[in-house]
């Protein structure tokens, strides 16, 4: 076995001289645009320990049980730190989805440096000296940005190789050297401009606003659905805004914390939360007091009769906090499902969270009998929208792109998955006749994550017609003959509700179905809409291609189409009144319980 260095990241100071063996952690160390630095060299690459989906799925269980304990822990600890005494559930709202970030992307860092250090013969690893305090991020919105990038991902690495039996060299970053994504850059003047329209909007709603009123906030209904519905209500609508979370320093003496160890605890559990004190954000820790400031001075209504949001759950913290502070003394939270996916995966952190701090949980359709706060209503996307497309237009190819680090887990590809996934669209193009390749226009994803998806794209079809996102979705699909989607999320829920010709098709043992689910998309299949592999996806296509009216229309699609549109995405007749009434609902019961 040939003796190899480590190299964790595509941060290239850290590797060795080209003519040394090197292990390559995974795909995320060869960037695309970097092949020139990477292709000649001897190197290997590790296997990915989550391409066996069904580890994959154990190693969820084991984290959600994992989070659970970890939130009462830190709950308690941050409320001892501030002098309070809120419910788990406030701090699940507030620092809930940092926390099953954190541990989920730890977990995968871990394992893969475990998985290297025990299967191979690994002579060492270089690292980059820096201060940890560099990588702690401010916010939730912050971390966000530090995730998806080599310079977090690294550091972390370097951490967690302090548990392993490991020689490590600590060399300090050149100048010159590579350095594919670090801190976010400054705010541009677009984001300068939203700010400024965010703090007028704010100023102005709260001249209007009353201290008992329903809050909307992000909720993903189209503007004027939005504003009827908050006439609908009696009020006088608001467009509110958040702010910025205000920047603190991090304070090393706070973060002294002793580590729970319980008995009993595996390797992982115990780092883990050695690892949380260092990289807890500092809007939960030292500048928790601001963030709470900032809240109280929001003109936001000061007992609102009720919460909703689709979008601001996760990453707004300014939202958060007020809004759990809100919950913790009988406001009900209601939240709107924002995406596709939801319903139907086998496993989803972000859907299970949402479901857990909400009071009504507003889905596209879909239903659980043993979740009572989880409440049908629509697809928020499509009220008050009509379908515009073109039967003679071009087939639209939509992509997707997803981080090359895994971030939490849900059922869809994982960290170098995502090559799979590309492979599965080169199949898709390469199995049309030429003639209908040519008619095909891809979508890129707007976020290209360091895959090099554009230049990939060119060298594997030199003459494709390429979208590089920058068009909004409803303009190409007025040019569109059929609607192409790839991958188990939003966009096919939007085409199929607004009646688009739509085919789908997605490796299966990538994109996991809950066993409510399968019946849905087997009866899309038997019609054609729905297929588990590119080959098949591209036979329809070319089989329909010349008269799409005459699949599209037919009865029997038709009605596969509707049964799944209303378990999924469903448009309710009167859809705002469907909102009125559950936002009435959930008020009523808090009035209710709080003269009990």
């Amino acid at each position: 076995m040939v003796s190899r260095v480590l190299v964790t990241t595509a941060l290239e100071e850290t590797w060795p001289g080209d003519d040394v063996p090197v292990l390559f952690l995974g795909e995320w160390c060869r960037r695309y645009d970097r092949k020139p630095s990477w292709e000649k060299r001897n190197a290997t690459i590790a296997p990915y320990h989550w391409d066996d989906r069904e580890k994959l799925y154990k190693d969820y269980l084991y984290l959600e049980k994992l989070y659970e304990e970890l939130l009462s822990e830190l709950a308690a600890k941050l409320n001892g730190l501030h002098a309070v005494n809120y419910s788990v559930r406030y701090w699940r709202i507030l620092a809930g989805p940092w926390l099953g970030y954190f541990v989920q992307m730890l977990f995968d860092r871990w394992a893969m440096l475990r998985l290297a250090t025990t299967d191979a013969d690994i002579s060492g690893v270089r690292v980059l000296r820096g201060s940890t305090v560099s990588i702690v991020p401010n916010d939730m919105e912050d971390f966000t940005s530090f995730f998806v990038g080599d310079v977090w991902n690294e550091a972390i690495y370097g951490q967690l190789l302090a548990w392993m039996k490991l020689p490590v060299e600590k060399i300090d970053a050149r100048a010159d050297g590579f350095v594919a994504e670090g801190h976010p850059p400054a705010p541009g003047f677009l984001q300068k401009l939203k700010r400024r329209v965010a703090t007028t909007a704010n100023l102005v709603s709260g001249f209007l606003c009353s201290d008992r009123e329903y809050f909307f906030i992000e909720s993903y209904l189209p503007l004027k659905q939005d504003f009827l519905l908050q006439i609908k209500l009696g009020q006088i609508p608001k467009l509110w805004r958040t702010v910025a979370v205000p920047v603190t320093s991090v304070d090393p003496s706070m973060r002294e914390w002793d580590a729970v160890k319980p008995a009993g605890a595996d390797d992982f559990a115990v780092i883990v939360r050695v690892m949380l004190s260092r990289h807890i954000p500092t809007a939960y820790l030292e500048g928790y007091r601001d963030l709470i400031a900032v809240t109280e001075k929001m003109p936001w209504p000061r007992h609102p009769a009720a919460i909703f949001t689709s979008n601001s759950y996760s990453g707004d913290d300014v939202f958060k906090a007020w809004a759990a502070e809100k919950v913790e003394r009988g406001a009900p939270l209601l939240i709107g499902q924002h995406g596709g996916n939801m319903g139907m995966a086998k496993w989803a952190f972000y859907e299970e969270h949402q479901i857990a701090i909400c009071d009504r949980f507003l889905t596209w359709g879909w239903s659980e009998k043993n979740r009572k706060n989880v409440y049908p209503v629509g697809n928020l996307k499509v009220f008050g929208r009509q379908a515009v497309f073109d039967r003679s237009g071009l087939a639209l190819l939509v992509e997707m792109v997803l981080p090359q680090f895994s971030y939490h887990l849900y059922s869809a590809p994982m960290a170098r998955q995502w090559l799979d996934y590309f492979d599965d669209q080169c199949r898709f193009v390469q199995s049309l006749p030429d003639g209908l390749r040519k008619q095909v226009l891809v979508r890129l994803y707007a976020q290209d994550y360091g895959w090099g998806q554009k230049q990939r794209w060119l060298d594997r079809f030199p003459e494709i017609a390429l979208d590089e996102g920058e068009q909004p979705m409803a303009s190409l699909v007025k040019s569109t003959r059929i609607y192409i989607s790839t991958y188990n999320a939003t966009t096919y829920l939007e085409s199929l509700s607004l009646n688009v010709p739509t085919i789908m098709f997605w490796n299966p043992r990538h994109w996991e179905l809950r066993n409510s689910a399968v019946p849905f998309f087997e009866s899309l299949k038997s019609v054609g809409i729905f297929h588990d592999t590119p080959e098949s996806a591209a036979r329809h296509m070319a089989l329909v291609w010349e008269d799409v009216s005459s699949w599209w229309d037919n009865e029997v699609v038709q009605a596969a189409r509707r049964e799944f549109c209303e378990q999924y995405a469903h448009t309710p007749q009167k859809p705002l009144m469907a909102l009125k009434r559950v936002l009435r609902e959930v008020d009523r019961e808090h009035r209710e319980s709080a003269c009990v």
